[in-house]
């Protein structure tokens, strides 16, 4: 090969690269996305999670819909107040009051108090328990299969399996709700961080059907709801629920519970 052929070479490949670089140039000027300089901002704000506990997918998601007005400044669950004043302040507008929520596991039946039917041996995963006789192992339909479903999808190491129930530190918890999401037996709700009582039960059995299958399960005596001087439990479908917005935290529905179904958190 001669010197003619390599300086030949040099400047079609030369020239090919030089050709592709300027369009390459002129197409990102021409196709310029514009990005909203708050919606960075805010984006920049929060914490980086992407837990979707918002509603929208991930964090970037959430600051495009709060810089188009679509979403609250104080969307976010897991930067709670303090990165909904910082929001607020990029938006140029009230932060608004938001209440700390951590999400908490409505039953009692660990292995000590829940009666079992039978030995289960397969795929330690919640949602898969549908599959098998009567929902899981556990005689209340309702309870707690305990193979930590929840515990595998939260992002904050905040859920954990304790004796077969599962049990929320919330301390940890952000309130993201995937473990809301993910529990088949729909056990886990959001309630908030300061409630001092809950009810520890999800059955909707009769009363002598619960007493003969978990030890410390609702039997929709009402005497909870009787004693509560603020009015703030309500019993459907033989169990109890409390209304955070009217409660007190006096402790005397936890007080009269002959199941002590009613527990201080």
């Amino acid at each position: 090969m001669n010197i003619t052929g390599v300086l030949l070479a040099v400047a079609v490949v030369g020239g090919v690269g030089l050709f592709i670089g300027l369009f390459l140039g002129i197409a990102a000027i021409k196709f310029k996305v514009e990005v909203d300089e708050r919606e960075e901002a805010v984006l920049a704000a929060l914490p980086g999670n992407n837990c979707g506990g918002c509603g929208f997918p991930g964090c970037s998601g959430l600051a495009a819909a709060i810089a188009k007005g679509e979403a609250a400044v104080n969307a976010c669950p897991v930067g709670g107040e303090t990165v909904g004043k910082v929001i607020a302040g990029i938006m140029g507008v009230e932060a608004g009051e938001s209440v700390r929520m951590r999400a908490y596991v409505a039953c009692q039946g660990d292995c000590d108090k829940a009666k079992i039917d039978y030995d289960y041996s397969g795929i330690e995963d919640c949602r898969m328990l549908s599959f098998v006789p009567n929902g899981g192992a556990k005689s209340c339909d309702y309870g707690c299969l305990g193979y930590g479903s929840c515990v595998k999808v939260c992002p904050f190491d905040a859920i954990h399996v304790e004796n077969g129930v599962a049990l929320v530190d919330k301390d940890k918890c952000k309130a993201c709700g995937k473990c809301v999401e993910v529990c088949p037996k729909h056990l886990i709700s959001l309630i908030p961080y300061d409630a001092k009582y809950a009810v520890a039960c999800n059955s909707k059995e009769k009363g002598p059907v619960t007493m003969k299958e978990c030890s410390a399960g609702c039997i929709g005596c009402q005497l909870c709801k009787k004693n509560c001087p603020e009015g703030a439990v309500e019993v459907a479908d033989f169990n109890a629920t409390i209304d955070y917005e009217k409660c007190v935290g006096c402790g005397a529905c936890a007080e009269k519970c002959p199941r002590k179904s009613i527990v201080r958190i």
